[in-house]
């Protein structure tokens, strides 16, 4: 499995697979099989691996250490960078298929619906992490400053369930399916936060008794004649 894990051609596959929801969308295109509303076909296709990909990226690190396999962190960048991918199609076919550039028009959805509001919130937040997703950026603003911006991606993945359960009007069990897969993920990440959060705070005390116990020692040692 590590040998796998570890071998460039697994990144080269995964890649390709990560391509085959837009290839099956352009050959159904050119096949002219989109539905009878090809827009919202489109619209709604990239919108879901949108989150998928988002739910995929946050589940890496806990896979990784359930399942103790630390090389599934080779791909957590890949994944999040195909979520802002296929958010970036997503809202492209809102601009340009949906509104026509119509700028006026689409800012106006953007205050009216809620929905529209949350999503657009959520592809924002993708930006600067798609952006510093890089080395280079980890050097320039720290370890702990990119980590403390890039869990931006947790309160993008609220943003997309609801902006999923909003826009859905009827039958929400496929966005509750999406709702529950973050609610654990999230749960996870908190209890893993406060697990940490106990584990320094005994360390700091067993820590600080130690250094005391030096000056307690000293103070409770018997003095020798002539000591004042």
């Amino acid at each position: 499995m590590n040998s796998i894990l570890i071998s460039k051609w697994t990144k080269a596959v995964i890649f390709l697979l990560c391509l085959v929801p837009l290839g099956i969308l352009v050959w159904r295109g050119l096949h002219s099989d989109l539905t009878a509303d090809p827009i919202t076909f489109i619209t709604h296709t990239t919108g879901i691996w949108t989150l998928r990909f988002i739910v995929i990226t946050l589940a890496i690190t806990p896979l990784r250490k359930i399942l103790r396999i630390p090389q599934l962190i080779r791909f957590r960048r890949m994944f999040g960078l195909f979520a802002f991918f296929y958010v970036c199609l997503h809202f492209t076919t809102w601009i340009v298929l949906d509104h026509f550039f119509n700028w006026s028009e689409m800012w106006q959805d953007i205050h009216k619906r809620p929905y529209i509001t949350v999503g657009f919130t959520g592809f924002v937040l993708l930006i600067p992490l798609a952006l510093t997703s890089t080395a280079g950026w980890i050097r320039r603003l720290g370890g702990r400053r990119w980590q403390a911006l890039h869990r931006l991606i947790y309160i993008t993945a609220v943003a997309g369930v609801i902006h999923y359960y909003w826009l859905v009007k009827s039958d929400v069990r496929a966005p509750l399916v999406y709702v529950s897969l973050v609610a654990i993920l999230l749960t996870w990440r908190i209890a893993v936060w406060f697990s940490g959060q106990h584990q320094r705070a005994a360390a700091e005390s067993v820590r600080r008794k130690s250094s005391a116990a030096p000056n307690l020692l000293d103070s409770a040692s018997p003095r020798r004649p002539g000591e004042t």
